[in-house]
């Protein structure tokens, strides 16, 4: 890349973010909690889960094990009881029980607040100690990349990578350390609201004339079979991950 097209494409960022910021000046996440404790499990149990069904689950969860020393003493079987249609929940259940342990045993129940440490707890990588970290403790650690942040930040060229932990290197280069805690809210948002996956929104789409995806996927839904193969694939994809 030229430097010519180097300065093209900081202009072209900094453009996005003055947008983004216009159109979400007050963002927040959109998970129910009381406490870091909370975020975290909250956190956990939104892996390829949707945040709505998240906070249909939790009050039930949070009345009965909403602290650490509580949820580290309970069952696995209890756990499960109450996450179950948060899909996965063998797995996330292990994971919540094993953190909230190490919380109580090695942190003296509370939630530690750095990205090392944070990064020990069962079931916790960088997404999840990103959100903890920025939305609990308002630290900024790194830029959150889920799924949204992912496949946005390839649809208007901020990054070309395919992992969460490159794309979020590209996005500290590009994002203002201060902005940090607030971008991938924004991006998330705009994701669910204008540049959804399955039909983007293309035309309605203030960022269209900055993106280099715009109108690219902007197509009719397909066809049901395809759609049927396609989810097919994701059933196994996501069996095979379980595993």
């Amino acid at each position: 890349m030229t430097i010519i097209d180097k300065q093209h494409a900081r202009l072209r960022h900094k453009k996005i973010l003055k947008n983004l910021d216009l159109l979400y000046p007050r963002v927040r996440c959109a998970l129910h909690y009381d406490g870091a404790f909370q975020l975290l499990v909250a956190t956990i149990l939104s892996a390829q889960c949707t945040d709505t069904r998240v906070n249909l689950v939790t009050p039930a969860l949070f009345a009965k094990f909403g602290m650490a020393e509580k949820m580290a003493v309970a069952t696995i079987a209890q756990i499960e009881t109450l996450i179950r249609s948060t899909g996965f929940y063998h797995s996330k259940a292990k994971y919540i029980s094993g953190a909230a342990k190490m919380i109580v045993e090695k942190f003296q129940g509370k939630v530690p607040r750095t990205m090392e440490a944070i990064l020990m707890l069962p079931g916790v990588a960088r997404k999840t100690a990103n959100v903890v970290l920025s939305v609990g403790f308002g630290i900024r650690a790194g830029v959150v990349v889920d799924t949204h942040v992912s496949r946005l930040s390839g649809k208007l060229g901020l990054s070309d990578k395919k992992t969460p932990e490159k794309i979020e290197q590209d996005l500290m280069r590009i994002v203002a350390r201060e902005k940090w805690n607030t971008f991938s809210l924004q991006l998330i948002q705009h994701g669910r609201l204008v540049c959804i996956a399955r039909r983007p929104r293309c035309g309605e789409c203030v960022l269209r004339t900055l993106c280099p995806s715009a109108g690219k996927f902007d197509k009719k839904i397909p066809q049901k079979r395809k759609a049927i193969r396609s989810s097919n694939a994701l059933g196994v994809k996501l069996h095979a991950k379980k595993r």
